[in-house]
């Protein structure tokens, strides 16, 4: 196996996901495999309603920081809505295999986690895996998007060759159509275990912060707003990380006192997470969220510092002291007794690296996956 295209969720960026941190290890590890990896497409229409400036895709370029010469992004335009073009997903995947013959991937292996992009398998025969990472048929989604992503995903679970999923909880509801493979998400050790600087737009006083994208899917914005209420004014509840919140959301938060900094990149983050006095998962429990794996469980546990969450899944089953659980009533105050009295620097505990699974094992474990599917 030396070509690998990896059909993402998410942009390479620098916030690092389960994606780039597996891809990257398995560049590190394999020096003759090419990695093709395609970002979301850029779409010009969708920019427009949400009444920002629109913008195309950057098309094929290198990702030279990594592995030169050996990583390339993609990223495609979407020019219409499938509900104007039913050949949107034609088109996509067309664009894909012209950049993979841009490189010479002939006969690469697949690795979608886009379900939208069962096409680009069927069309082209490539040997695929399909990795999934959260249960997009339990997402709250328009009727026409579910009919679409449960098509898709059928026939990604009847054509695949291996299909991964990142959960327990995903394991149980997938194993029922057909076998699948368990590759859990994990933490880089060492980099989450060596002290850093504490960051400067940290806010002074107490802190109580969340590391993890801002979507509704899964952060409950009402209780975000109550914690900061109930914790202010002499602590800050902070959230760290990409915003896909609305307007209305962000001005909520706002007004309630929360601090919103954006995202920061991966080696960034640590610093966030050592100098926090607690660490907050105010996530919304419902069946997408019981799906997950969070990768923020791991980042959590690598630094040692105490943590509040409701009891969502990973979370609730880790059999951590440092971890409280709360539901939405207790959670503010529990959140305000996890906080000291008195600001004071935290002391760093063992973040018992041992005991927290690295990323270098998912990629061991992802690599023996894709060297099967070449037999």
């Amino acid at each position: 196996m030396t070509d690998l295209i990896v059909v993402s969720l998410e942009p390479w960026d620098q916030v690092w996901r389960r994606n780039q941190h597996l891809v990257a290890g398995l560049l590190a590890r394999d020096p003759a495999l090419r990695v093709l990896f395609v970002e979301p497409p850029a779409d010009p229409t969708h920019d427009l309603r949400s009444k920002r400036r629109p913008r195309l895709g950057r098309g094929l370029s290198e990702i030279h920081d990594i592995a030169p010469s050996r990583l390339h992004r993609l990223q495609l335009t979407k020019w219409m809505p499938r509900r104007l073009d039913a050949r949107t997903d034609d088109r996509l995947a067309h664009g894909i295999v012209r950049g993979a013959a841009r490189l010479g991937m002939r006969h690469p292996l697949l690795w979608i986690n886009d379900p939208g992009m069962a096409v680009l398998a069927e069309r082209t025969g490539w040997p695929t895996l399909y990795d999934i990472t959260d249960d997009w048929l339990a997402a709250d989604r328009p009727a026409a998007e579910l009919e679409r992503i449960t098509a898709s995903e059928a026939s990604l679970m009847r054509i695949a060759r291996v299909v991964v999923v990142c959960s327990p909880e995903l394991v149980r509801r997938r194993q029922a159509v057909r076998e699948v493979v368990l590759v859990r998400n994990a933490v880089d050790t060492a980099a989450y275990g060596r002290p850093v600087p504490r960051p400067s737009d940290l806010p002074e006083g107490a802190v109580a912060l969340y590391l993890g994208t801002l979507h509704r899917d899964r952060l409950d914005v009402e209780l975000c707003a109550e914690t900061a209420r109930t914790i202010g004014p002499d602590a800050s509840l902070v959230l760290v990380g990409p915003n896909a919140l609305s307007s209305t959301d962000e001005e909520r938060l706002r007004l309630a006192g929360v601090v919103l900094l954006g995202p920061r990149a991966r080696n960034e983050v640590i610093g966030y997470l050592q100098h926090a006095d607690v660490l907050v998962v105010p996530h919304v429990v419902t069946t997408f969220t019981d799906s997950l794996d969070p990768i923020k469980l791991y980042e959590y546990q690598a630094v040692g510092r105490p943590v509040v969450s409701t009891a969502v899944a990973g979370f609730r089953d880790a059999d951590d002291p440092r971890i409280t659980i709360a539901d939405d009533d207790d959670f503010p105050a529990a959140v305000a007794a996890a906080l000291p009295a008195t600001w004071r620097f935290p002391e760093r505990t063992d973040g018992g690296a041992g005991a927290v699974p690295d990323w270098s094992e998912r990629v061991e474990a992802m690599a023996g996956v894709l060297a099967s599917m070449g037999n």
